[in-house]
């Protein structure tokens, strides 16, 4: 589980499903010792238990139940945290998720230099692209597929066109931050050509990794950084001793494919995780050169922000945050207009079919999704007090990252993932107030597996949980 979390989410479930099988089968057959309950169990438990009332009062209650399962992610915590009673299991999980994301950099960095799809450099005047609707494709445009193909090369776009039985050759495209579909009819489309006198192979999606999605990767990303810079502060010997080596290369595989994903929340988070746990833990040399250093990565930032995306870092003139500032107003509207709102939300996925009851999405003008903010949404979908069952939770367990820490009994290891724990939740927390980072299922067992591991550390190296009930 710790090797496929950042890689694959459909691996990573398994491996969950056939842990808990396994757990729940080993607890059948031989019971331990009573559990004893403690205050971050206690807010693990009331989130879930308000979750589960807030989906019986939900609008669109079937929804709402289903979704339950992807709530029930969250017994990763425990089915890592009490399955671990040794530190070479935690050291091994360690190395297996950083080897892991090393995996993921190399991919993207073959896929940037290799390319994938088509780039569509010149279009022929009489190009049937130019006439596709309900968007007309530009020269410069990525041609992503063709009919629902993933296509590379203007062969494989005739291909899939000689492959349509329908009237029209549905197009996805990529133009410059926006994916669209669009359709040209079929018998404007002489002998499937399609126009296209000069091509390459598209590089201007963002990073991805495994995932297809370039703000999941980058979110993953945030968490693994982390880790991996906690371990490099807490290293034994010199600036050049192997393991801080090993550490800072990781940590800047890791930032390389982060700043290719031109995520700016990601970008901020990391910041913030980074500038954490170098005030924490980084002596006066390493300071030297760590503050330079991200002067340098953020301007270079800045810069390739405006290049890829023309957007600045803080930008109210973008799409995307003009969309946030009306989106959230209006959810904030519906929460705040009835106190079943206020106290259980309208349920999860109620969203989807109930939008246009509560005049969202600008009345249907913007484009639909969720609410990108974890506070609002958590709110939104499931209640105040449900928010305040989160936010108690993770309180709480950047409260025990912290005291863990500070234990005089832990090896540096444990102290570096303590610490890469500690940056990495509040850097996931700040990413959290523009992105529904909690929503996204890949994020959340990342989380949960490190959260799972901390935990261990603390009840296996400093002999109890610091935080009692």
């Amino acid at each position: 589980m710790a090797f496929a979390a950042p890689l694959s989410i459909a691996a990573t479930q398994a491996a969950w499903a056939l842990g808990m099988l396994t757990w729940i089968a080993r607890a059948v057959l031989s019971p331990r010792g009573r559990w004893r309950m403690q205050a971050i169990d206690l807010s693990i438990f009331a989130f879930t238990g308000l979750t589960l009332l807030s989906s019986f009062f939900s609008y669109e209650r079937t929804e709402s139940l289903r979704k339950m399962v992807a709530v029930s992610l969250l017994t990763i915590v425990y089915l890592v945290s009490r399955n671990i009673t040794q530190i070479s299991t935690v050291r091994r999980m360690i190395a297996l998720m950083l080897v892991a994301a090393v995996l993921s950099v190399f991919w993207t960095l073959g896929v940037l230099a290799v390319g994938k799809n088509l780039k569509m450099i010149h279009l022929s005047p009489d190009s049937p692209l130019r006439t596709a609707t309900p968007y007309p494709i530009a020269e410069g445009d990525t041609l992503l597929r063709v009919n629902g193909i993933s296509v590379a090369s203007p062969e494989a776009a005739s291909a899939a066109i000689a492959r349509s039985n329908d009237g029209n050759v549905t197009l996805q495209v990529y133009h410059f931050e926006w994916v669209f579909d669009t359709a040209v009819p079929a018998a404007a489309i002489n002998g499937g050509q399609l126009g296209i006198t000069d091509w390459s192979r598209g590089r201007d999606t963002r990073a991805e990794g495994f995932f297809g999605h370039y703000t999941t990767y980058s979110e993953v990303l945030q968490l693994v950084l982390s880790i991996a810079i906690g371990l490099m502060l807490t290293a034994p010997g010199g600036s050049l001793d192997r393991w801080r080596l090993l550490f800072s290369v990781c940590a800047g595989l890791y930032v390389i494919a982060l700043f290719l994903t031109v995520t700016r929340a990601s970008w901020m988070g990391a910041l913030v995780s980074a500038g954490v746990m170098t005030l924490i833990a980084a002596r006066k040399k390493t300071l030297l050169v760590i503050v330079p250093l991200a002067a340098i990565i953020g301007l270079a930032g800045v810069f390739y922000l405006a290049q890829k995306r023309n957007v600045g870092m803080i930008d109210t003139g973008d799409a995307s945050t003009t969309w946030r500032a009306t989106v959230w107003r209006e959810a904030w509207g519906v929460l705040t207009s009835s106190p079943r709102h206020m106290l259980v939300g309208v349920g999860m996925e109620s969203i989807k079919t109930h939008w246009s009851d509560w005049h969202m999405f600008d009345n249907g003008n913007l484009p639909m999704g969720h609410l990108h903010s974890d506070y609002l949404e958590i709110a939104f979908e499931r209640g105040f007090p449900t928010l305040i069952a989160w936010l108690a939770w993770l309180t709480i367990y950047l409260r025990m990252l912290w005291r863990g820490y500070r234990h005089p009994g832990l090896g540096w290891t444990e102290r570096g993932l303590l610490l890469g724990a500690f940056g990495g939740t509040l850097g996931f927390l700040t990413a959290g107030i523009v992105h529904y980072n909690w929503g996204d299922s890949e994020v959340a067992e990342l989380l949960f597996v490190i959260m799972g591991m901390s935990l261990a550390v603390i009840h296996t190296s400093a002999g109890s949980d610091p935080v009692e009930a």
